[in-house]
């Protein structure tokens, strides 16, 4: 009788014909997100990066001079730093440090981790097979197309466009500033030489940034759906249990950092809305869950795309591995349970029962496969750390002498 260990098995979401027909690996091939781009270019001729993205730290220093300390020196010469005719001083505007000091260093340094993280995807593409041969031009044109708009400078022409006409003149002067007076302008009327700075150069230079962040995930999206489109060979009893393209879950800690980045804006924005006009953080529940389903979609929702294609081998996964187990169900029924074995052969020891198991191992591999390459851990770490620095928050909803009862209480 044939058992599990003498028959292989290959199950994949591809046609007979075309499984096992890969050719040898390609040189490796490293895929980058941030190396490209006139800004990118620019950093490099003036020795603020390289193709490693080093030198995070000097990037992070020369942004802070060019967008913060100009409003510090502005403000102070029109005496707006810590008091005068406004209600909102430069110092105490929570807003602006959060979004200068915090924000801004953590979507710089962002760059080096997703850099890091995510340039061996192409690579573990190849080393996993995932890509067979007959396709592996469509591959690396998907690759080609994701290269030429990260270094394209007509989306970069664009981004700044966008950030001018809609962030600034739409956004910021009519939905985003406050309604006092601050030390940029007062409520929404004339702005101060230091408004003019920050108006101007400070904030385009901050949400050209982030934009850039949001052409990023395009790009990325745009590659993984163009990938999605070939018949990949994917295995359904893979371990990974989502037939070999787990690789891809750990791709989403790689924005972690943007996430935080994120939590920090909208931290900065309620801070100041707190502190100085008297709003409450309950007020803003709608504002904190739409910003954490917006960032949950911005850094998962490129994995969906492999939904159908992993659907498809689940299916015809279940059938396969269903007839299989079928087949050596019954011939172990007649043989162990029927009389079919020899009178001499013992069923102690006998390699049937450990192929049984392995044949139920497999088929629940199979049946507990996902349809999308994402972990709950995943999807818990991204939301903690876009709520992280709004939770700090949450003590400006307790008066000062029960916070420090509280914290008394705890410590003794």
């Amino acid at each position: 009788m044939r058992t599990l260990e003498n028959s292989s098995v290959v199950i994949s979401s591809q046609p007979t014909e075309q499984r096992n027909t890969f050719r040898s690996l390609p040189a490796p091939r490293d895929f980058s997100l941030v190396l490209g781009g006139p800004l990118f270019q620019l950093l490099r001729r003036a020795h603020l990066s390289d193709d490693t993205m080093r030198l995070v730290r000097q990037r992070i220093i020369i942004g802070s001079l060019v967008v913060w300390l100009p409003l510090l020196v502005l403000s102070t010469l029109e005496g707006q730093v810590l008091r005068g005719s406004t209600t909102v001083p430069f110092m105490l505007d929570l807003e602006v440090h959060v979004r200068f000091l915090l924000t801004m260093p953590l979507l710089i340094a962002a760059e080096l981790v997703v850099h890091q993280r995510m340039q061996s995807v192409v690579k573990i593409f190849l080393e996993r097979q995932l890509i067979p041969e007959t396709a592996m031009k469509r591959f690396d044109d998907a690759i080609d197309s994701a290269f030429r708009l990260r270094n394209s400078v007509i989306a970069e022409l664009l981004l700044i466009a966008i950030v001018y006409v809609v962030g600034i003149l739409i956004l910021w002067r009519q939905h985003f500033s406050l309604d006092a007076a601050t030390w940029y302008a007062t409520g929404r009327a004339k702005l101060s030489l230091a408004g003019m700075w920050y108006g101007y150069v400070s904030l385009p230079i901050f949400q050209f940034l982030l934009c850039r962040w949001y052409l990023r995930i395009v790009i990325w999206s745009r590659f993984l759906w163009r990938v999605s489109r070939i018949e990949l060979s994917l295995i359904p009893t893979h371990p990974d249990r989502v037939g070999g393209l787990g690789f891809l879950s750990n791709t989403v800690y790689a924005f972690t950092l943007l996430a935080v980045a994120h939590g920090s804006v909208l931290a900065g924005m309620l801070a100041n809305r707190i502190f100085f006009l008297g709003a409450a953080l309950t007020e803003y529940k709608m504002e904190i869950g739409v910003m954490v389903i917006f960032v949950l979609c911005l850094v998962m929702a490129p994995l969906l795309v492999f939904a159908p294609q992993l659907a498809r081998t689940k299916r015809m996964g279940l059938r396969e591995y269903g007839t299989l187990a079928e087949q050596y169900v019954r011939q172990f029924d007649v043989k162990w349970l029927r009389g079919g074995a020899r009178e001499d052969e013992s069923i102690v020891g006998s390699a049937d029962l450990q192929s049984l198991a392995d044949l139920s191992n497999s088929y629940d591999v199979v049946r507990t496969m996902r349809l999308v390459p994402v972990t709950k851990d995943t999807f818990f770490r991204i939301v903690l750390a876009t709520l992280a620095p709004i939770i700090p928050l949450a003590l400006t909803m307790m008066p000062l002498e029960e916070l420090l009862k509280t914290l008394v209480g705890v410590l003794f």
